[in-house]
């Protein structure tokens, strides 16, 4: 049986500063929006563009890179894989949240002396499922 291919690969720009929290068990999860652009001309041949705002989880050490380089407008390139999760608000209604989890990063546009390049850990993620709103990461 065929195996799925789940990968993602972005280039934007941060919509704020990376918040980093740590998990009970002392994981660091960063989390950041990241906005991509595309732009096109319409039959009228005026130039229109539309901004896509993803949900961007980085862990472990890449998170902490995250949390200690990046800032708000920060162009960067990253690669992940799509993640849907749900969770209970406070009401207890189930909601769903949809997010690109990171797992390599690459710095754009300079930065003097920033690392350029980063990798997140192989090991498996753990899954995040909180219950409700105080136990989110972000």
């Amino acid at each position: 049986m065929a195996r799925g291919l789940n990968k993602v690969t972005l280039i934007g720009n941060l919509g704020k500063d990376p918040e980093l929290k740590y998990t009970n068990s002392g994981v660091a999860v960063a989390t950041f929006s990241l906005a991509t652009s595309d732009s096109w001309k319409d039959q009228e041949g005026n130039m229109q563009e539309r901004t896509e705002w993803h949900n961007i989880v980085a862990w472990r050490k890449l998170a902490e890179i995250c949390g200690q380089y990046l800032k708000k407008g920060s162009q960067v390139y990253i690669e992940g894989k799509i993640q849907t999760r749900s969770y209970n608000d406070k009401e207890g209604v189930k909601k769903y949240i949809t997010e690109i989890v990171a797992d390599q990063l690459l710095m754009l546009g300079g930065g003097g002396g920033r690392p350029q390049a980063e990798q997140g850990d192989s090991a498996p993620m753990p899954e995040p499922a909180p219950s409700k709103d105080e136990d989110l990461p972000f």
